[in-house]
C-alpha cells in the first residue's frame, strides 16, 4: 500500500511523519527547504504537559538535551505585588524546582512527567524531531522538493514536487502541515477566513541574572517608561532568557535601538538597576487569528498553521498543530492497517476544528477587555481581574486558552447506555495519567502506552500492585476481560491500575488511541464495551470509495 505523504517539515509534519511510523505507517515527508533549521534563540514554543509527553513518546530528545524547563508564572501587579500561579502538586514555595523534583521522582515509576508547561527554543525541537525520524525506517524525507500539483482519486492521492529532483509522487492520503501560506489548502481551494494582525509583540532573547530563576513572568502594566502594557519573560537553558513586550497593534516600527531600551528598563525595573546581559537575539511578530473552513478535502488533510493561526493572550498554535498530529495520526492509520469510516476521517475535523475554534473564540472576547483600556475595566475591576486570570491560565496551560481539549460531542462518541459509569473524567477528555501494569507486568505511566495504534482497555483492581501477576490475571474478572478485549473489532491492549479518580472498584475504562476517555463501565460488560469501541473507530469500514463518494471524489489541481 502507498504511503501517507506529508508535506512540510516543521515540528507539525515530523510529529505527524512519526506518530504514523510508531503506528507501522510508511511516510514521505516533502521538505521544501534544505533539511537545516537556522537557529534562532527568540523563536521559542511552549509545549503544554500533554504534548510534552506526546513529544518524549516519539524520541525527541531535545526535552532532555535541551534543559527544557518547567515553568510555574509568576503575575506582578501594578503594586509590584508578587503572585505565584502553579500547577498540579507542585510545592506552595517548590517553584520550578518543585516541579523538576516531582518529575523525577515520577520518571522512576515509568517514564517523564511534565505537570507544568515546557518552554525551549523551537529550532531545538525540530531539531530533535528530526533525529526522531533519521533513526525511523518507515519515515522518507525529501528535502528541496517544492509541492506544485495536487491530485486524488478513488484509491489515492498523486502529487507532484518541483525542485532538482521533480517527480511525482504516489500516496494513500496527504496531509498539509505546510505553514501559514500552505500550498496544499491553496491546491485544495479552502478558503483561510479570520482576522490579521490580532497582536503585534516585541521579542528579545538574552542571557541574564534574573530575580526568579526557572519561573516564567507576567507583569501586566509596568510602572516603567517604555513598559508597555504588558511584558513577559520566559526561562530558556544556560541562564537564558525570552522576553516578550505587547505592542500596539498598528504603531511605528521597532528600531533596534527602541529595542534595546526597552531591554534595559524593563532589566532595571525588575532588578532595580540594568544587570550585566548578553543580547543574543531580537525580532518583532504580528499575530493573526485564522480558521480554515475545511481541514479535510476527500483524502486530503491540513494540520497546524496550515489550517489554524492562533497565539493571542496565551494560546499556543504550536501546541496546537502537535494536538492536530496525535488526533489524526491514529485515525489515518487506522485507515491504513483496517480501512475506516467517513465517520471516523471526518471526527478529525469534527473535533480539532472545533477545539480550536473554542480557543479563539476565547481569546477573542477577552481581547476587547484585557487590551482596550477604559470601559468595563473601568467601571467593572472584579471583571478585569477575571480576566488576568484567564490571561495566566492561557500561559499556564489552564481554562479555555489552555486545557487540553476534551471531545464530548464528538462523532465518535457512543450513544448513552444504563452500564456506563461516572468517573472523574468526563466522557471525551483526556484521562489521567495514572500508573499501569501490562500483562506482562511492566508497570509504566498510563500515557506510555498511548500512540501505539490500539485502544486500551483499563480495569481499576485495588490491591494487584502486591499480587503476583500469576495469581491475578487468572482470578476474578480478568478472564472475563480479556476475552471481551480479544473479541473487540479493532486492537485493543488491557491494562490494569490500582486506581483511578472517581472510578469504584471493578469499573472499567475504554480510552482511545490517544488518551480520551471514550466510556467507563460499572463492571465488565462485553456487549457494551464492543458497542463502545466500535463507535470509536467510526464503525465498521466502509467499501472502497468510488468517485461519487466523499471519500473518492476526484479533484486536480496545479500551480505553475
Amino acid at each position: 500500500m502507498d504511503p501517507v505523504i506529508v508535506v512540510g517539515a516543521g515540528p507539525v509534519g515530523l510529529a505527524l511523519s512519526l506518530c504514523l511510523a510508531t503506528q507501522g505507517v510508511p511516510v514521505v515527508v516533502l521538505d521544501e527547504g534544505a533539511g537545516k533549521d537556522e537557529p534562532r534563540p527568540a523563536r521559542t514554543a511552549v509545549l503544554r504537559p500533554d504534548t510534552a509527553a506526546l513529544m518524549a513518546r516519539l524520541g525527541c530528545s531535545t526535552l532532555r538535551d535541551e534543559g527544557a524547563r518547567w515553568v510555574g508564572w509568576r503575575q506582578l501587579r501594578r503594586k509590584q505585588q508578587m503572585r505565584q500561579l502553579r500547577l498540579g502538586d507542585a510545592a506552595e514555595s517548590g517553584g520550578a524546582a518543585g516541579t523538576a523534583g516531582a518529575e523525577g521522582a515520577d520518571a522512576e515509576r515509568g517514564g517523564p512527567v511534565f505537570p507544568s508547561p515546557l518552554h525551549l527554543p523551537q529550532h531545538a525541537l525540530t531539531r530533535g524531531l528530526r533525529d526522531a525520524v533519521a533513526r525511523h525506517d518507515l519515515v522518507r524525507l525529501v528535502t528541496d522538493s517544492r509541492l506544485d500539483s495536487l491530485e486524488q482519486d478513488a484509491r489515492g492521492v498523486t502529487v507532484h514536487t518541483r525542485g532538482p529532483g521533480a517527480t511525482w509522487w504516489r500516496g494513500s492520503h496527504v496531509v498539509g502541515c505546510d505553514g501559514a501560506r500552505s500550498t496544499v489548502r491553496k491546491l485544495l481551494a479552502v478558503r483561510f477566513p479570520g482576522r490579521t494582525a490580532v497582536e503585534r509583540h516585541a521579542v528579545a532573547a538574552l542571557r541574564v541574572e534574573l530575580p526568579w530563576p526557572g519561573e516564567a513572568v507576567l507583569h501586566r502594566q509596568p510602572p516603567w517608561r517604555g513598559g508597555g502594557q504588558e511584558v513577559s519573560a520566559r526561562p530558556l537553558t544556560d541562564g537564558v532568557w525570552r522576553l516578550d513586550w505587547l505592542l500596539p497593534a498598528r504603531g511605528e516600527l521597532v528600531t533596534p535601538e527602541a529595542l534595546v531600551a526597552r531591554v534595559r528598563d524593563t532589566l532595571t525595573g525588575w532588578c532595580g538597576d540594568t544587570p550585566p546581559y548578553d543580547l543574543l537575539d531580537t525580532g518583532v511578530y504580528t499575530l493573526h487569528h485564522r480558521l480554515a473552513r475545511r481541514w479535510r478535502v476527500g483524502r486530503a488533510f491540513l494540520a497546524g498553521d496550515a489550517a489554524h493561526l492562533l497565539g493571542a493572550l496565551g494560546t499556543q498554535g504550536l501546541d496546537e498543530g502537535l494536538r492536530d498530529a496525535d488526533n489524526l495520526g491514529w485515525k489515518l492509520a487506522h485507515a491504513w492497517h483496517h480501512g475506516a469510516s467517513e465517520t471516523l476521517l471526518d471526527s478529525y475535523q469534527a473535533e480539532r476544528r472545533t477545539a480550536v475554534a473554542a480557543r479563539l473564540r476565547a481569546a477573542d472576547q477577552s481581547l476587547t477587555i484585557l487590551r482596550g483600556g477604559g470601559g468595563l475595566r473601568t467601571y467593572l475591576p472584579g471583571t478585569a481581574r477575571g480576566h488576568d486570570t484567564l490571561l495566566a491560565d492561557g500561559h499556564l496551560g489552564q481554562g479555555p486558552m489552555g486545557a487540553p481539549p476534551a471531545y464530548p460531542h464528538s462523532p465518535l462518541a457512543p450513544p448513552y447506555a444504563e452500564a456506563h459509569a461516572t468517573v472523574d473524567t468526563r466522557t471525551g477528555a483526556p484521562v489521567d495519567d495514572v500508573l499501569v501494569t501490562a500483562p506482562d507486568g511492566l508497570t509504566v505511566r498510563l500515557r506510555d502506552r498511548l500512540g501505539r495504534g490500539k485502544a486500551l482497555v483499563v480495569l481499576v483492581a485495588p490491591g494487584t500492585g502486591v499480587w503476583d501477576r500469576r495469581h491475578w490475571l487468572t482470578a476474578g474478572v480478568m478472564p472475563r476481560l480479556a476475552e471481551a478485549v480479544a473479541a473487540l473489532p479493532s486492537p485493543a491492549e488491557l491494562l490494569v491500575t490500582e486506581s483511578y479518580p472517581g472510578a469504584s472498584a471493578h469499573s472499567v475504562l475504554l480510552v482511545r488511541p490517544d488518551g480520551h476517555l471514550v466510556a467507563a463501565f460499572g463492571g465488565v460488560r462485553p456487549d457494551e464495551l464492543y458497542a463502545a469501541a466500535d463507535a470509536a473507530r467510526g464503525g465498521a469500514p466502509e467499501a472502497s470509495p468510488t468517485p461519487d463518494r466523499p471519500g473518492g471524489r476526484d479533484r486536480t489541481a496545479n500551480i505553475n
